[in-house]
């Protein structure tokens, strides 16, 4: 059925075609729940959400009016750091995912929304919503998984150029809303096809040009020109605040799909698919983060990437309440839930990115460990 398949060790080996499928109904059960239950409590959830984010934004704009003075200048970037990762990742994100459609509000909606990004929202929601999560982990199809530029799987062949895919992340990382605003229009393959590889890709490139000009103009220009003499340490504070978001957001996109042992999948492996089997994938290529309520917020809720993959167009503050649930069927269906701490799951990526880079069995550093998936139980009663 998937590439896990062909792997020895594989956690679905056990499980018949008429257990896919029942896992499939109880997962549909949980989600038909949420949707029946779901009303006035999640509208006030995400009113306050965007309520707390632009209060937040106008504080840090605020501040830096007086970034000459250090105070000002740390804590004002602190604040615009946090502001635009509220906005990206449990605003933006999931508004865009039209996790709050039902709502019917125009200005909280998917067809609306514009984040504080450098890519166009309608463009991300194609690679995004259409692609990544139809086609989570298949290598080939879904370009968050190594940005389409990394090498992810030992069975991909190694080739020298993989030797920088460490730096090269560190980069991505950093800059990451421009890395996806790239691959949202297809640069790498418009560089490499050529012209003639698709007629769009000009629209696509022009509308990530004009928004690209907006973000900048409003962070590089307008505010620091509102800054008057504190102009220069108000850009500083911007572009740093900028950096920090873009690195606190591919950190959390990193630990959702590539910690070690978090399965990958061959081309052929969605042929065919079933809808269990499509949750089947999802649960066996996410992982989560476990940590404090404010973490779960300030990452989205994508600290829970398995319930999120699994249901994509849920409000994202139930996460939290159905992951006992979604656990509950991991374990009864003896498959790996895959968690662990920030530091824990960062630290297993990166290692991940390090090892990969390397040919096969080099020092013995690109074995992929056994039982590589940091699993977290529930204490016995």
């Amino acid at each position: 059925m998937t590439a896990i398949d062909r792997k020895p060790s594989s956690q679905v080996a056990a499980l018949t075609e008429a257990d896919i499928a029942d896992l499939g109904r109880e997962l549909d059960a949980i989600r038909e729940q949420v949707l029946a239950e779901r009303g006035a409590r999640d509208a006030r959830y995400i009113r306050r959400v965007i309520a707390t984010q632009r209060g937040l934004e106008a504080s840090a704009r605020l501040i830096l009016l007086f970034s000459r003075h250090r105070v000002a200048w740390v804590s004002g970037a602190l604040a615009l750091a946090a502001a635009k990762s509220l906005e990206n990742m449990e605003i933006g994100h999931n508004v865009l995912h039209g996790q709050w459609d039902w709502m019917r509000a125009p200005k909280i909606h998917s067809t609306t929304w514009e984040w504080d990004h450098a890519t166009p929202a309608a463009q991300w929601k194609v690679t995004h919503n259409e692609t990544h999560h139809k086609f989570t982990n298949v290598i080939g199809k879904d370009n968050d998984l190594g940005y389409g530029i990394m090498r992810v799987d030992e069975d991909q062949p190694w080739e020298p150029r993989y030797l920088l895919q460490p730096i090269w992340n560190f980069f991505n990382a950093c800059f990451f809303e421009y890395g996806i605003t790239a691959y949202d229009m297809d640069l790498g393959d418009y560089l490499r096809k050529g012209k003639e590889f698709d007629p769009g890709f000009r629209e696509r490139a022009k509308a990530a040009g004009r928004k690209i000009l907006k973000q900048v103009t409003k962070d590089y220009v307008v505010f620091p020109a509102l800054s008057g003499r504190s102009a220069l340490p108000t850009l500083a504070a911007n572009f740093t605040a900028n950096v920090a978001r873009n690195v606190w957001s591919h950190s959390v996109i990193m630990c959702g799909h590539f910690p070690e042992g978090v399965e990958v999948f061959a081309t052929e492996s969605t042929e065919g698919e079933t809808k269990g089997q499509w949750y089947l994938r999802q649960m066996l290529g996410s992982a989560n983060i476990s940590g404090p309520k404010l973490l779960h917020i300030m990452s989205g809720n994508l600290s829970h990437q398995i319930e999120h993959h699994l249901f994509p167009d849920l409000p994202s503050n139930r996460y939290a309440e159905i992951a006992p649930k979604v656990r509950a069927l991991f374990d009864r269906y003896q498959l790996r839930y895959a968690t662990g701490s920030l530091p824990r799951q960062v630290g297993s990526a990166w290692r991940r990115v390090l090892r990969l880079s390397l040919p096969n069995n080099f020092f013995g550093l690109n074995q992929s460990p056994a039982q590589p998936i940091h699993v977290e139980r529930p204490a016995a009663a």
